[in-house]
Formats: C-alpha cells, sequence, structure tokens
C-alpha cells in the first residue's frame, strides 16, 4: 500500500512541477513583454499610470476567451473522438462557438481601443499593436516556433 502511495506522490509531484513550470513561463513572457512594450510606447509616467492596469485587464479578458474557446473545443473534440466523427450539426456548432469567441474577443479589443484613446493618441495605440506583434514574431523566433521548413 505505501508503495502505491509513493507512485502516486511521485506522479502528482510531476504534474505539479510541470504546472509550475508553464506558470513561470507565462511569468515571464509577460515581464519580457511589459519591458518591450514600455520601451517601444515610450509613456509619459501619467500616460503609464492609466495604461497598464487598463492593458492588464484587457490581456486577461483576451486570455479568458482564448483559454475558454481551446478547453471548450477540446471537451467537444473528446466527446465525438476526431473531427471525421463530426455530423454537419456538430460542425455547426464548432463554428458557432468559434465564431462566437471571435466576436467577443473583437468587442474587448474595441472597447480598449475607445477607452485607452481617451489618453492615448491613435499614433501610439497603432505602436502598441505593431509592437505587440513584434514581440510574438521575437518571442517565436527565439523559441524557434513559426519557422518555415526549407524547400
Amino acid at each position: 500500500m505505501k508503495k502505491y502511495l509513493l507512485i502516486i506522490a511521485m506522479f502528482l509531484s510531476v504534474f505539479y512541477s510541470f504546472g509550475q513550470d508553464r506558470k513561470k513561463s507565462r511569468q515571464k513572457i509577460k515581464a519580457l513583454k511589459i519591458a518591450f512594450l514600455t520601451q517601444e510606447l515610450q509613456l509619459t509616467s501619467l500616460e503609464a499610470e492609466k495604461f497598464w492596469p487598463l492593458y492588464n485587464i484587457h490581456q486577461e479578458k483576451l486570455e479568458l476567451y482564448s483559454d475558454k474557446g481551446r478547453s471548450e473545443i477540446n471537451r467537444r473534440m473528446k466527446q465525438v473522438g476526431s473531427f471525421n466523427n463530426l455530423n454537419e450539426e456538430e460542425a455547426k456548432d464548432f463554428l458557432s462557438l468559434k465564431l462566437d469567441l471571435e466576436r467577443k474577443t473583437v468587442l474587448e479589443k474595441e472597447r480598449f481601443l475607445k477607452d485607452a484613446s481617451k489618453f492615448l493618441s491613435y499614433k501610439k495605440l497603432m505602436r502598441l499593436q505593431l509592437s505587440e506583434r513584434e514581440f510574438t514574431r521575437k518571442l517565436m523566433r527565439k523559441y524557434g516556433r513559426g519557422r518555415r521548413p526549407k524547400e
């Protein structure tokens, strides 16, 4: 019995450490993104004071929509088994779910831009979007993703 408990404890500790590593990685990426955006946007202290709380809430909502969508799609795919097992009604439901999440994401982005435009110029807001995209590209290059296979 002790042997089984020891094996279960070891198994759970491995999963716990993987979860902790993922959490640390996300925190590290967020810190790098904040530093990158701070440098790129060159916000005044007044702008930064208003911008960061709003931006952090915005990012949390976008992550929530993304995580919710991914988990719901994974849950539904487990139920049907595979893409080939989908009937037309299930495929329609998947597409509706995807469109609903995209709609919520767009509405959140519009809300953020409306709120941020009260204290940031549209030029800085455009710089923000370009900088976010550049940060993602740099991150993908650094970790070897997004590369096209050589032909």
